[in-house]
C-alpha cells in the first residue's frame, strides 16, 4: 500500500493540477466537491485500467500480485469499478464514524486507522485469506511466481 500510494500522489497531483488550471481553481475549497468527485474518477479510472489490462497496477508488478476474477480472468470494466468502490471501505466507514462523533486533531487519524485495522483483520475470516471488499466483488488477488534471477557470468 506504501509503494502504490507512492505512485498515486503523483497521480492524484497531476489530476489536481489539471483539474485547477482547467477551472481556474483559485482558492483550495472552491469547486472542492467537484474536485473530490474528480479525483474519485481518476483513481476509478487509474485502477480500472490496469486491473482490466493485466490484472496488476505498478506496485502489484513489483509484488508478484495479480487481481483477477473467480475463474482465474481479468476483470472486467464493471468488476473492476464494483471492486474500486467497495475497497472505499477500508476508509470510508471510519472516516463517518469519526464526522459522526465529531472527532478533532489525533481523533480524526486514529478513528479511521481503526477502521482500516478492522478490514484487514477480516481477511483471517476466509478460508483463502481473501479481502472482504474482493469476496463482495467476486475478485481475488493471486501471488505470482517469482521469476528466477540470471546467474551473473563469472
Amino acid at each position: 500500500m506504501v509503494y502504490e500510494s507512492m505512485l498515486l500522489f503523483a497521480i492524484v497531483f497531476s489530476a489536481t493540477l489539471l483539474f485547477s488550471v482547467i477551472l481556474e481553481q483559485r482558492h483550495a475549497l472552491s469547486l472542492r466537491g467537484a474536485l473530490q468527485d474528480w479525483l474519485f474518477a481518476v483513481l476509478g479510472l487509474y485502477f480500472g485500467w490496469f486491473w482490466t489490462h493485466g490484472g496488476q497496477t505498478l506496485a502489484m508488478k513489483t509484488w508478484h500480485i495479480r487481481v483477477v476474477n473467480k475463474q482465474g480472468a481479468p476483470l472486467s470494466w464493471p468488476r473492476a469499478l464494483l471492486r474500486y468502490t467497495l475497497a472505499w471501505l477500508w476508509f470510508l466507514p471510519g472516516l463517518a464514524l469519526a464526522r459522526y462523533v465529531g472527532a478533532s486533531e489525533w481523533m480524526l487519524v486514529w478513528v479511521p486507522a481503526f477502521n482500516a485495522v478492522l478490514w484487514a483483520l477480516a481477511v483471517f475470516l476466509h478460508p483463502d485469506r481473501q479481502f472482504l471488499h474482493d469476496r463482495l466483488a467476486g475478485s481475488r488477488l493471486v501471488v505470482l511466481p517469482r521469476p528466477e534471477k540470471k546467474k551473473a557470468a563469472p
